[in-house]
């Protein structure tokens, strides 16, 4: 009988280490990049330049991401923020078909929050909305790329994309994980799945229309 994942000596120890020495080596080697990317979003959607929310993490616990602006705060006659496609312009969609809007979650991977390689941290409002079987995408640490990422990002359904963060839980590897980070750069480059269909990003979780605030990928 084959070994869990997580009870190997790379889910229990070696995930975390590779994502510190990784993580920390691209935090510098980028920190030019960021620098220039921070000025970017300062002149083009103005300040703060860094999207900060909460985010529920391993085992539910919640921790704030960060992330580049890629929308602008505008807001309707009554004060509510705009739907997400009158707020995303074109810098916004270039950051995140580049998905340099990614690169300060670095910080939250030397931090030990998230992971190179793992579910992406949803919304904290779709907790309650999991099956028993959905919720299992938390028994690892949330990713800045996973499985779902690389097999259709947010073009996938909903129910097929939690499906494949289970999947992954119960497959983890070292050479699974490298494999992965190959695939991403290559979705990178093609760009695939930035968007729902009909979609600025990606409709919430349990509803057939896309959430002003959702920012959920």
């Amino acid at each position: 009988m084959s070994k869990h994942p997580r009870s190997t000596f790379y889910g229990r120890y070696g995930k975390r280490l590779f994502d510190a020495y990784v993580a920390t080596l691209l935090l510098i080697v980028a920190a030019p990049i960021m620098l220039a990317v921070a000025g970017l979003v300062a002149v083009f959607l103005g300040r703060p330049v860094l999207f900060k929310q909460k985010r529920p993490g391993k085992h539910g616990r919640i921790f704030t991401m960060y992330k580049f602006r890629t929308m602008t705060d505008a807001r309707d006659a009554n004060g509510e923020l705009l739907p997400d496609d009158q707020r995303l312009t074109k810098f916004g969609k270039f950051l995140r078909a580049s998905s340099l809007d990614e690169l300060p979650e670095l910080i939250n991977i030397v931090r030990g929050d998230m992971s190179l390689i793992g579910p992406r941290p949803l919304l904290v409002s779709y907790l309650p909305k999991y099956s028993e079987y959905q919720a299992r995408r938390h028994e690892t640490l949330p990713g800045i790329t996973g499985w779902a990422q690389v097999n259709g990002r947010n073009g996938v359904p909903w129910d097929e994309r939690l499906a494949m963060d289970v999947w992954y839980v119960d497959h983890c590897s070292f050479s699974f994980d490298l494999w992965i980070l190959w695939k991403t750069v290559e979705t990178v480059v093609r760009r695939d799945g930035i968007a729902a269909e009909g979609h600025a990003t990606m409709p919430a979780f349990g509803e057939e229309s896309p959430s002003t605030t959702s920012r959920a990928a």
